[in-house]
Order: structure tokens, then sequence, then C-alpha cells
């Protein structure tokens, strides 16, 4: 199954300092257990290991009193850097739990995240938790801006399947 979905930020920037297209791929694979829930994802940029912006926070965004968010900081390096300092939902970056399977988030030149992003060696991070599972983490290092259309991917070993970021000047 695939989602696509445009991430936004609204209130940062206004004009785009490169132009280029993200598509980001995420693979929940499937896990035969008795008790199983959706991992809870949480999707960033960092630079020398430090936050620079959120693209999506998938997590049960449907709970009454909004008891979701209990147990974001489940996820625990996103929680340390930028989760604990958001107040849920935040509109364009929350986003409900996905199923197993591949999910895409294709995010265009114009998105906050990117549209301000100095010239640099980044990494997309992704990280998942559980419920009655585990927790995993995955980088995934790029170049922006691209000079050319690339793609990078790294692999999960549970938790996560396969994770790519593509980009396209």
């Amino acid at each position: 199954m695939r989602a696509a979905l445009t991430v936004t930020l609204s209130g940062l920037a206004l004009a785009p300092a490169w132009a280029a297209d993200v598509a980001i791929s995420v693979q929940i694979p499937r896990i035969n257990q008795a008790e199983y829930h959706r991992p809870y994802v949480a999707i960033w940029l960092e630079q020398e290991r430090k936050h620079v912006a959120d693209l999506a926070v998938w997590y049960d965004i449907k709970l009454r009193n909004n008891e979701g968010t209990k147990w974001l900081k489940d996820m625990r390096q996103w929680w340390r850097v930028s989760g604990r300092d958001l107040d849920m939902p935040v509109d364009g970056l929350s986003q409900v739990t996905r199923p197993p399977g591949e999910h895409r988030v294709a995010i265009d030149s114009k998105n906050p995240a990117f549209e301000k992003l100095p010239a640099g060696a980044y990494n997309l991070v992704v990280e998942a938790a559980r419920e009655v599972g585990g927790r995993e983490l995955v980088r995934v290092p790029f170049e922006w801006p691209p000079k050319k259309a690339e793609r990078g991917e790294a692999s999960g070993s549970r938790e996560l399947g396969k994770v790519a970021i593509e980009l396209n000047p």
C-alpha cells in the first residue's frame, strides 16, 4: 500500500534559496506477532547530529483527549532534539500512523524545511517506536542542494525497512 502526501510547514521562510523536489519513502515491515501495534514514526533533518527541521510525525492522533501524545516520548532521539518542545498536534506535521507497506512523503522546493537550507551535508533521520515492540532509528546522508538527480537509502533491521530520499534539482 502506498500513501502519497505533501508535507508543508506554515509561517516560516518566504522565497526559495534552492529549487528542488524531495521524495522520501519509508517502509514499515509486516511483523507477525499476536499483539501488533502500528509504529509511531518521526521524520526529520539533521546536520552534524543537530536537529534542523521536522518533516512528519505519525502517531495516534485520533485518541480522545490527545492521549496519543503520551507515547511520543518513546521515539527517544526525536523527543530529545525536538518533540518535547512541540505542542502536538502541529498542522502539517502531525499525521496518523501507517500500516505495514511503503509510504511516500513528497516535498516541493517551497517547503520551509528545505527552502532556506544552506548548502552542505545532511541526514534524513527516521525513528520508529512500537508498543509491545522495539525502537529503531535510520539515517540517510545526502548533500543539499542536489546538483543532479540523486537517491540515498538505508535499511532498518526490524521496526523499519528501507528508508530512501530522492532529490531532483
